[in-house]
């Protein structure tokens, strides 16, 4: 053999090698929030991927029914990666600050969420002057068909709204009127025609297709045969999305995977575990969970670990919003699950933007800013010693 052809034979392989480095190394499975459940059939598999589709790859234009009014321009813009949204494409809602008050005031469609950007030619929309209102950020969408399953008796067995174990801690379900478009979860425990909601930062939502539904209407002025009120001109128009995809929307958003926890076998993620009990940041943050019958067979009877009670809790007055929702204070918020909570900069731009509103930049800054039924717990982490706080911390993101 020549030494020419030697020498092409080392430039080639040199080559090849060099194209395997080129590239970023792909994310490991645990780094990802997107995915479906395991279980799946090929049929509930292609629903989920259609699903997908117009979760992530739909554009809302104006030709395709964006507006005239919106926050955003799809879900994806609200949910990178299934995660967190950053302020950027925040929500702002307005009305009463006290429960007593009946009448809300409104404009536009009659409801309470502001519309902040407009197509050519329309104006967006502003808070009304004097009118208290909220400022939010998107929530991650991951696991959320196992928080859907979980039986209204699990969440009320967890609920103490008269604080009779006497330990400051007083969390209560939200039971308010569901659409009349809902189906009502079988062995649901109503009260009078009110049924315990449990998705929103102040579980303003049903279920999923509630959400949902909401989202598309609201979110990006797209009108549905559940919710055909356009939310500028507050008059009834045809359908802009179908009702086959909002289905396949709801069934993407039940059958996604729950965040995979990370690190576990780490000494100080296993210490800062242990810390988590010991100052009560369960009594709120519950660990477990269990489903309970759902049609979606890989979603029935399977525990989980989301780290929420999925009821609202008052969390004083830094976190107060002064707004009311549904039959919530303007201090009580849901606890939010703390799953995947390590991985939130990923889809918030390389940095933290936690709690309701995106006002902490990281989780010692959130659990500084807890109050009311929570400043026990609070004030048991600002005795630790520096290394048990990064220990918790640790075990937070590991989530």
């Amino acid at each position: 053999m020549s030494k020419i052809i030697y020498i092409f034979i080392g430039v080639s392989l040199l080559l090849l090698c060099g194209c395997e480095n080129l590239g970023p190394e792909e994310p490991m499975e645990f780094e990802l929030l997107d995915g479906p459940i395991d279980g799946l059939s090929i049929s509930e598999q292609k629903r989920f991927l259609a699903g997908d589709i117009a979760f992530n790859d739909d554009v809302f234009t104006i030709e395709n029914g964006l507006g005239p009014l919106f926050v955003g321009t799809s879900c994806v813009s609200c949910h990178s990666g299934d995660g967190k949204g950053h302020p950027f494409n925040q929500l702002i809602r307005f009305g009463n600050n006290d429960l007593g008050l009946l009448a809300l005031p409104t404009i536009g469609d009659g409801r309470n969420q502001i519309q902040n950007k407009a197509i050519p030619g329309f104006e967006p929309e502003t808070v009304p002057d004097g009118l208290p209102f909220s400022i939010l950020v998107a929530p991650a969408v991951t696991g959320l068909g196992l928080l859907d399953a979980v039986p209204d008796e699990d969440i009320l067995a967890l609920a103490d709204p008269m604080d009779d174990n006497e330990d400051g801690i007083s969390g209560r379900p939200h039971y308010s009127l569901p659409p009349e478009f809902t189906e009502i979860r079988e062995n649901s425990v109503p009260l009078g025609n009110n049924y315990i909601f449990r998705f929103g930062k102040k579980a303003s939502s049903y279920d999923l297709l509630h959400q949902t539904v909401g989202a598309y209407n609201q979110d990006i002025g797209i009108t549905s045969l559940f919710d055909p009120i356009d939310p500028f001109s507050g008059l009834e128009e045809d359908p802009e999305i179908s009702t086959q995809t909002l289905n396949d929307v709801v069934f993407y958003l039940k059958t996604l995977k729950a965040p995979i926890p990370r690190n576990q076998t780490d000494p100080d993620v296993i210490a800062g575990k242990e810390l988590f009990q010991s100052i009560q940041c369960a009594a709120c943050h519950t660990p477990t969970l269990t489903t309970g019958f759902s049609p979606i067979e890989s979603l029935s009877f399977k525990e989980f670990h989301p780290y929420t009670d999925l009821l609202l809790h008052d969390m004083g007055p830094g976190l107060d919003d002064r707004f009311t929702e549904g039959n919530v204070e303007t201090s009580e918020w849901r606890t939010p699950p703390l799953w995947g909570i390590g991985l939130s900069a990923n889809s918030q731009g390389g940095q933290m933007f936690l709690l309701h509103d995106g006002r902490a930049s990281s989780i010692e800054e959130a659990i500084e800013m807890h109050g009311g039924e929570a400043n026990n717990s609070k004030a048991q982490y600002l005795s630790l010693s520096p290394e048990e706080k990064s220990q918790l911390i640790q075990f937070i993101n590991s989530l």
